[in-house]
Protein backbone atom coordinates (compact mmCIF):
# COMPACT_ATOMS: atom_id res chain seq x y z
CA UNK A 1 0.00 0.00 0.00
CA UNK A 2 1.06 3.73 -1.07
CA UNK A 3 0.39 6.55 0.96
CA UNK A 4 1.18 10.42 0.57
CA UNK A 5 2.91 12.21 2.48
CA UNK A 6 2.99 16.10 1.81
CA UNK A 7 6.09 17.64 3.34
CA UNK A 8 6.94 21.42 3.48
CA UNK A 9 10.39 22.63 3.77
CA UNK A 10 10.09 25.57 6.40
CA UNK A 11 11.39 29.17 5.12
CA UNK A 12 15.30 29.43 5.84
CA UNK A 13 16.07 26.46 5.31
CA UNK A 14 15.89 25.98 1.20
CA UNK A 15 19.46 24.48 1.62
CA UNK A 16 18.80 21.75 3.66
CA UNK A 17 18.07 18.73 2.39
CA UNK A 18 14.65 16.80 2.81
CA UNK A 19 14.26 13.15 4.03
CA UNK A 20 15.21 10.28 1.33
CA UNK A 21 16.16 7.07 1.83
CA UNK A 22 19.50 6.32 0.88
CA UNK A 23 19.01 2.78 -0.76
CA UNK A 24 16.28 1.26 -2.90
CA UNK A 25 15.29 -0.99 -0.19
CA UNK A 26 15.73 1.20 3.03
CA UNK A 27 13.10 1.62 5.44
CA UNK A 28 13.96 4.71 6.82
CA UNK A 29 14.24 8.60 5.34
CA UNK A 30 17.63 9.96 6.62
CA UNK A 31 16.97 13.43 8.48
CA UNK A 32 19.22 16.21 8.42
CA UNK A 33 20.28 19.01 10.87
CA UNK A 34 19.12 22.26 10.34
CA UNK A 35 21.41 24.33 12.87
CA UNK A 36 21.81 27.83 12.19
CA UNK A 37 25.71 26.97 13.91
CA UNK A 38 27.23 24.23 14.49
CA UNK A 39 25.78 22.46 17.53
CA UNK A 40 28.09 20.82 20.46
CA UNK A 41 26.71 18.14 22.24
CA UNK A 42 29.14 17.30 25.22
CA UNK A 43 28.70 13.96 26.98
CA UNK A 44 25.91 12.94 28.94
CA UNK A 45 24.15 16.58 27.08
CA UNK A 46 21.11 16.17 25.10
CA UNK A 47 19.35 18.83 22.67
CA UNK A 48 16.31 19.20 20.57
CA UNK A 49 17.95 19.54 16.70
CA UNK A 50 15.49 20.97 13.72
CA UNK A 51 15.01 19.56 10.54
CA UNK A 52 13.85 22.83 8.60
CA UNK A 53 10.45 20.70 7.46
CA UNK A 54 7.52 20.25 8.34
CA UNK A 55 4.47 17.04 7.30
CA UNK A 56 1.06 16.35 6.88
CA UNK A 57 0.29 12.53 7.23
CA UNK A 58 -2.98 10.59 6.33
CA UNK A 59 -5.02 9.47 9.43
CA UNK A 60 -3.86 6.16 9.94
CA UNK A 61 -0.12 6.35 9.79
CA UNK A 62 2.71 7.95 12.35
CA UNK A 63 6.11 8.85 11.87
CA UNK A 64 9.03 6.87 13.94
CA UNK A 65 12.10 9.38 14.47
CA UNK A 66 15.18 6.65 15.37
CA UNK A 67 19.00 6.73 15.42
CA UNK A 68 20.89 6.15 12.90
CA UNK A 69 23.06 2.99 13.78
CA UNK A 70 26.29 4.42 12.22
CA UNK A 71 25.80 7.52 14.90
CA UNK A 72 25.19 5.48 17.83
CA UNK A 73 27.61 2.78 17.03
CA UNK A 74 30.90 5.15 16.15
CA UNK A 75 29.60 8.29 18.42
CA UNK A 76 27.41 7.28 21.14
CA UNK A 77 24.99 9.93 19.24
CA UNK A 78 21.48 8.26 19.57
CA UNK A 79 17.63 9.76 20.09
CA UNK A 80 17.03 9.95 24.24
CA UNK A 81 12.96 9.34 23.46
CA UNK A 82 13.56 6.62 20.87
CA UNK A 83 11.36 5.73 19.02
CA UNK A 84 9.63 9.32 18.87
CA UNK A 85 6.05 9.72 17.49
CA UNK A 86 5.06 12.11 15.67
CA UNK A 87 1.22 11.86 14.87
CA UNK A 88 -0.39 12.50 11.96
CA UNK A 89 -2.48 15.38 13.03
CA UNK A 90 0.57 17.69 13.73
CA UNK A 91 1.59 20.24 11.42
CA UNK A 92 4.83 21.51 13.58
CA UNK A 93 8.29 21.47 12.52
CA UNK A 94 9.91 17.87 13.24
CA UNK A 95 12.83 17.71 16.06
CA UNK A 96 15.10 15.12 16.89
CA UNK A 97 15.96 14.98 20.53
CA UNK A 98 20.02 13.57 20.74
CA UNK A 99 22.02 12.84 23.43
CA UNK A 100 25.55 11.96 23.70
CA UNK A 101 26.08 9.17 25.11
CA UNK A 102 29.77 8.54 24.37
CA UNK A 103 32.60 9.73 25.60
CA UNK A 104 33.86 12.62 23.81
CA UNK A 105 32.05 15.59 22.42
CA UNK A 106 30.24 14.93 19.41
CA UNK A 107 29.66 18.45 16.51
CA UNK A 108 26.84 18.50 14.51
CA UNK A 109 27.08 20.71 11.31
CA UNK A 110 23.94 22.23 8.66
CA UNK A 111 22.85 19.32 6.77
CA UNK A 112 24.18 16.55 8.61
CA UNK A 113 22.40 13.23 8.75
CA UNK A 114 21.24 12.96 12.40
CA UNK A 115 18.65 10.66 12.63
CA UNK A 116 15.98 8.55 10.13
CA UNK A 117 12.26 8.60 9.92
CA UNK A 118 10.01 5.53 9.19
CA UNK A 119 6.36 5.17 8.78
CA UNK A 120 3.97 3.18 10.31
CA UNK A 121 0.49 2.01 9.69
CA UNK A 122 -1.79 2.67 12.79
CA UNK A 123 -4.76 0.30 13.52
CA UNK A 124 -7.81 2.07 14.81
CA UNK A 125 -8.01 0.30 17.98
CA UNK A 126 -10.74 0.56 20.67
CA UNK A 127 -10.23 -0.20 24.42
CA UNK A 128 -12.94 -2.20 26.39
CA UNK A 129 -12.84 -2.20 30.21
CA UNK A 130 -13.47 -5.46 31.93
CA UNK A 131 -14.32 -6.74 35.55
CA UNK A 132 -11.16 -9.22 34.69
CA UNK A 133 -8.61 -10.68 32.14
CA UNK A 134 -8.33 -13.56 30.48
CA UNK A 135 -5.82 -16.54 31.82
CA UNK A 136 -2.29 -17.42 29.54
CA UNK A 137 0.19 -19.20 30.73
CA UNK A 138 2.73 -16.18 31.18
CA UNK A 139 -0.19 -14.75 33.46
CA UNK A 140 1.62 -11.72 35.05
CA UNK A 141 5.07 -12.18 34.79
CA UNK A 142 6.91 -9.67 33.19
CA UNK A 143 10.42 -7.58 33.94
CA UNK A 144 12.95 -10.54 33.61
CA UNK A 145 10.36 -13.18 34.37
CA UNK A 146 11.72 -15.95 32.01
CA UNK A 147 15.16 -15.76 33.84
CA UNK A 148 18.38 -14.22 33.96
CA UNK A 149 19.07 -13.10 30.47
Amino acid sequence: MSYLVQINRLSGHEDIELPKKMSALASGFDLYAAVDAPVTLAPGERKLIPTGFAIAMPAGLEAQIRPRSGLAFKHGITCLNTPGTIDADYRGEIKVLLINLGQESFDIARNERIAQMVFQSVPEVQLEEVDQLSDTVRGIGGFGHTGKN
